[in-house]
């Protein structure tokens, strides 16, 4: 396949959920892999842990579990679900909806499911011990080790013409697909992400974001990085 830029990569790599049945070889998925193990990790620890799930039944398993979790999400946090913000036209809130909606009912079909999961640390166990705030700051700087090698698995992704999607819906349901996995105790799944090629209809493209003076300030909050 041919190359693309990083910035190119970056600026196009577009949430895709709906994707075609058809397997994707083994060579690159251990590239998308290798790609997410150069990510920063603390202290080089690399305690992260991927599992790809590639055999049907169990692919069928856990697209039900998927299926059910967001059911009962569904049910819920309905109103905060229908929360549209507010700089997204309700069309396009729909779409991302009608699309989430979709990959709920096909998680399954996707050729290829990763699981992105860390390994509790030694030196994470003794830090929780000693009390006070540090044991919930172990537990939100936790997934720095994590998501970034994440992030460039789906820079990864776009690369190859992989479509692909972060999402951390089935941790609702995290017993059971640790059970389905095989993962001892000290293993927390942090993002799945399904993969496979784009469906027809569905590509790669530009990504809207707020622009950055809008999220941007100098010094302290009181200084936008621009004026509007």
């Amino acid at each position: 396949m041919a190359e693309i830029g990083l910035f190119e990569a970056i600026y196009t790599a577009r949430a895709i959920r709906h994707l075609k049945p058809d397997p994707v070889p083994d060579e690159l998925i251990e590239k998308v892999i290798d790609a997410g193990i150069r990510a920063p990790s603390a202290v080089n620890y690399q305690n992260w842990i991927f599992v790809v799930v590639k055999d049907p039944s169990l692919r069928a398993r856990i697209g039900r579990i998927y299926r059910d979790a967001g059911e009962r999400i569904r049910t819920e946090y309905s109103s905060r679900l229908s929360d549209r913000p507010a700089h997204l036209a309700e069309e396009k809130f729909q779409r991302i909806m009608s699309s989430a909606a979709y990959l709920r009912e096909h998680l399954g079909e996707a050729p290829v499911l990763l699981f992105a999961c860390l390994r509790a640390r030694s030196a994470d166990a003794a830090v929780s011990g000693a009390g006070g705030s540090v044991p919930a700051m172990t537990q939100r700087t936790a997934s720095a080790s994590i998501y970034p090698a994440v992030q460039n698995m789906i820079l990864a992704c776009r690369a190859f013409n992989l479509g692909t999607v972060l999402t951390t819906l089935h941790t609702f349901a995290e017993d059971e697909i640790k059970s389905l996995l095989r993962l001892p105790a000290d293993v927390t799944t942090y993002a799945l992400l399904p993969i496979g090629f784009p469906q027809d209809g569905y590509r790669h493209g530009p990504v809207p974001r707020l622009p950055v003076e809008q999220v941007t300030f100098v010094d302290t909050m009181e200084h936008p990085w621009r004026k509007q």
